[in-house]
């Protein structure tokens, strides 16, 4: 499935309300922005026994009471498997979606993709502060006087 479509799917899903659909297609082109800096279109995500992402905190070497939470993907399902041992498998997810989730993930940091299959040392980090200032930059070119951004959207 192609960035269009996997936005489309989106607004496809979304609730059944103007706003939501909207807001979607406001921000749509930076999500296509950074999806398209990558090779692939879906990733590998490990998900636990509840079907959430697994999470995983990493510490900073000199400084131990600097951590962060990340989620991994994956380009592909043997990267994902060799990568983990926790409970769980890993589970196909288009880009977008995960772009669009990270959005509201106020528990996760980053999303690091490893786009390469067989390279599990040089990931690429998508921190979400990142993502949700592009997104506020782009809702404010959108919207200037800031009179019809939702909220709570970015």
């Amino acid at each position: 499935m192609n960035l269009d479509q996997q936005i489309q799917e989106l607004i496809d899903n979304a609730p059944e309300d103007d706003l939501t659909t909207q807001g979607i297609m406001a921000i749509a082109p930076v999500l296509k922005l950074l999806a398209s800096r990558f090779k692939h279109e879906t990733y590998f995500v490990w998900q636990n026994f509840q079907q959430q992402w697994v999470l995983t905190t990493l510490a900073h070497q000199t400084k131990p009471n600097l951590s962060k939470q990340v989620i991994y993907t994956f380009a592909s399902a043997g990267d994902a498997a060799s990568s983990n041992t926790s409970p769980g498998s890993p589970q196909s997810i288009p880009i977008i979606s995960l772009l669009f989730q990270l959005i509201a993930m106020e528990s996760v940091d980053s999303l690091v993709i490893f786009d390469r299959p067989g390279d599990l040392m040089s990931g690429t980090e998508i921190a979400r502060q990142d993502l949700q200032n592009l997104i506020h930059t782009q809702l404010q070119q959108l919207y200037p006087s800031g009179g019809d951004i939702p909220s709570d959207l970015a």
